[in-house]
């Protein structure tokens, strides 16, 4: 027989290497605009990021094309990428909505999840608190990431889940405004400590409340520095500095 076999796994999997260094930028410039390094509203520089990340324009473009869908980047005319800034306005739509997925989800996983995803998501709050107390904002906010992973992995509805994943991704860009707010962090930690317990003890409607009530309050946090933003200076206004890194919202 003369013909060929399939190419071997080494050489598919090495096509896909150039996607793979994409996925890479996109993640790092991603965590970045989450721990506050790049601010609403300030310049994503081509050439600084290249530099940066040691790697070509050609990626760092195609990170940007990506997080642009992702509404983590708009592209303003004559001045390239900035880091998107959300609204007072978008924020509140965008926390009414998250309110009533994340009280469904609640309530779907606390009737719904093994046992051993109940346990996970008590160690994951756990952990959350252990990485509050460490001040650190890049720990909190992968601790939280890892706490929905695990809510939105077990609650049996794939397409909340998708969704709220959207959502996190917006709500990133307040994250670093607003959950180590030295007034929300105790109040925040022990709502999901409250989460945890409802879950421990299969109480839907409990855990539903629970959900629920977190982003309320949490909502009221970004509300309130947002607005204290705006008064300062106004978004859109040009020339207005970036807004360095402050506190997060849960």
């Amino acid at each position: 027989m003369t013909g060929r076999g399939p190419e071997p796994a080494a050489h598919r999997i090495g096509a896909l290497r150039p996607d793979t260094l994409r996925r890479k930028v996109e993640d790092a410039v991603r965590a970045a605009i989450t721990a506050g390094v790049y601010a609403p509203g300030e310049r994503l520089i081509e050439r600084a990021l290249c530099a940066d990340l040691g790697v070509s324009r050609a990626s760092v473009r195609e990170a940007m094309r990506r997080l642009e869908a992702e509404k983590l980047v708009h592209t303003r005319p004559h001045r390239g990428p900035v880091v998107a800034a959300i609204s007072v306005d978008e924020a509140r739509q965008l926390y009414a909505l998250r309110a009533v997925l994340e009280g469904y989800a609640a309530q779907a996983f606390a009737t719904q999840a093994s046992d051993a995803a109940v346990g996970a998501f008590g160690r994951a709050a756990a952990h959350l608190r252990e990485a509050a107390g460490s001040g650190s904002t890049d720990r909190v906010l992968r601790a939280k990431t890892a706490l929905y992973d695990i809510l939105l992995g077990h609650c049996g509805n794939d397409l909340v889940s998708e969704i709220l994943r959207g959502f996190y991704a917006r709500i990133t860009l307040l994250r670093a405004t607003s959950l180590m707010h030295p007034e929300r962090l105790p109040h925040s930690l022990a709502e999901i400590d409250a989460l945890a317990e409802a879950f421990r003890r299969r109480d839907a409607e409990a855990a539903q409340a629970a959900a629920s009530t977190h982003v309320r309050n949490a909502c009221a946090v970004a509300l309130e520095q947002l607005a204290r933003r705006d008064a300062r200076s106004p978004p859109d206004a040009p020339g207005t500095p970036p807004i360095r890194r402050g506190s997060h919202a849960g």
